[in-house]
């Protein structure tokens, strides 16, 4: 099976519990002060929203589709926007492999490396357009 068929179905167990996007938020919130005050006033209910749809815009990017809503997420994490720091990608995406960890009950370490492997192109297209 594709990797990229890995990381789709991992997401859909990942996705039948909502604490998933709440696990998500408090771990990537934790990982710096300077995050955590960046979603003060953020309806979280919407954000959780709006990052279910970014992992799966990732993950379909991975999978050949058109990246058109994924360069959407690039114009509104850009430094005239957002302004989403390339940096703080890592820590995005180390919160998102701690939540998979507990979320999904067939992770394995093959399963987490086909997770880094998979979603680092589209992070990598979204920091380059910063």
């Amino acid at each position: 099976m594709k990797k990229t068929d890995l990381v789709f179905q991992s997401y859909g167990r990942c996705c039948r519990n909502d604490a998933f996007f709440i696990d998500f938020y408090d771990y990537f919130m934790s990982s710096s002060e300077v995050i955590k005050n960046r979603f003060i006033d953020t309806d979280m209910a919407a954000q959780r929203h709006l990052l279910r749809n970014g992992i799966m815009q990732l993950i379909l990017h991975a999978r050949g589709m058109s990246d058109r809503k994924l360069r959407a997420l690039c114009e509104s994490h850009n430094r005239n926007h957002y302004d989403i720091k390339p940096e703080w990608y890592e820590l995005w995406l180390s919160s998102l492999l701690k939540t998979v960890r507990k979320h999904d009950p067939d992770h394995t370490q093959a399963l987490e490396s086909a997770w880094v492997e998979v979603l680092t192109p589209g992070i990598q297209l979204i920091k380059g357009a910063y």
